[in-house]
């Protein structure tokens, strides 16, 4: 048998292989291993067994180079932007760990300097303001757009200088006031008080003053002048969504409803809502509180369609006392006539008027109780 030194060949030299070879533990055979991008991890495309889980990419960003267009960096680092606080969010702290040696001392001053500046700009109380307004209507699970509409007005009139004599939790009751009622979840002075300590007659005041800033806002966007941030409500806007306008028996009923915790609550909303709305028309009731108006009308139609709550339940929800809710009820009552006409909840007959939609198995108007 020829060598292959016979055949003018040379052995290549002795060579260890150091090249990586990936495989599955599964099946044991070298095989194509896919990365998830989404999840981080690496599958095997053979048996489909995760070979390995949340792997950290190690690459640079996919996008670190600014839009010609835009003009901004649209590097994925760090939080996401924030429209109201804007470039202030991003500021800037010294570390004061008393480890620091002899560099303590200058550090300090450094950081000194630096709360100086920050000050200067009013920018720590408007910050420590809109943080307030955050944990406040998280307390009464108001929701991200009332926060954000409370947080840009608060930001608006401390920049304005347009409160100027009010305290900041004043300033801030006031907000949250008009941003409930901005969003259609609205809450009374009773309740913003209870939630932020502020007196009813401050939170009035301070209403007031927040009611003449966003005419005098809406006057000067109507004129042509430069227009702020916050998105007012201008007078070509519909009615419910003045911020100015008073709350209303109707608009209380869903959450009262909701705390109350009817086994058909939408059907349960939609009928008070109905009779708060033609409340309207009852004379004996004008003047009296949104509040016990609401209470009176759950307490009717609790009785309508067949699921009776008792006025001390109500009346622990809305707030008001159990004789209110009776002395309102009690009007109600007499303008039963008016306000059950043509048979709206009377079971036997089939119209169905403003798209009640009441089932047959509703007690309708006979099983209303007596004063």
């Amino acid at each position: 048998m020829a060598s292959m030194a016979d055949i003018g060949l040379e052995a290549d030299p002795y060579q260890a292989d150091l090249n990586n070879t990936m495989q599955c533990n599964d099946c044991g055979v070298p095989t194509l291993l896919q990365e998830e991008v989404s999840s981080g991890d690496i599958v095997c495309t053979e048996c489909g067994l995760v070979v390995g889980a949340r792997i950290v990419d190690m690459g640079s960003e996919w996008r670190t180079f600014a839009n010609d267009e835009a003009g901004d960096d649209p590097s994925r680092v760090g939080d996401a932007g924030n429209e109201i606080y804007g470039p202030s969010a991003l500021e800037t702290k010294v570390d004061m760990r008393r480890d620091q040696g002899a560099s303590y001392k200058i550090m300090k001053s450094l950081n000194a300097a630096n709360k100086k500046i920050q000050n200067e700009k009013g920018q720590a109380a408007i910050n420590a303001g809109m943080a307030k307004i955050k944990d406040l209507v998280d307390k009464i699970h108001g929701g991200g757009n009332v926060i954000k509409q409370a947080q840009s007005l608060f930001r608006e009139v401390e920049e304005a200088k347009a409160l100027k004599g009010k305290s900041a939790d004043a300033a801030v009751a006031g907000c949250i006031f008009i941003a409930c009622r901005m969003e259609k979840v609205p809450r009374t002075f009773r309740e913003i008080h209870a939630l932020t300590n502020v007196s009813k007659k401050e939170i009035g005041r301070t209403y007031k003053a927040l009611e003449e800033y966003v005419k005098k806002v809406n006057y000067e966007n109507r004129g042509g002048a430069a227009a702020v941030d916050h998105k007012m409500p201008t007078a070509d806007d519909d009615d419910d969504d003045m911020a100015t306008k008073g709350t209303t028996a109707e608009s209380l009923c869903t959450r009262y409803c909701s705390i109350l915790g009817f086994r058909v609550s939408h059907l349960a909303e939609r009928v008070a809502m109905h009779l708060a709305r033609k409340s309207s028309s009852v004379a004996d009731l004008a003047g009296r509180s949104p509040l016990s108006v609401a209470a009176a009308c759950i307490y009717m139609m609790s009785h309508l369609i067949g699921e009776p709550r008792t006025s001390k339940d109500i009346a622990v929800v809305a707030g008001v006392s159990d004789g209110t809710i009776k002395t309102a009820y009690k009007f109600l009552l007499a303008a039963k006539d008016e306000l059950c006409r043509d048979g709206e909840f009377d079971p036997a007959t089939k119209q169905r008027r403003e798209g009640l939609n009441l089932p047959a198995s509703c007690p309708g108007h006979k099983a209303l109780p007596s004063v």
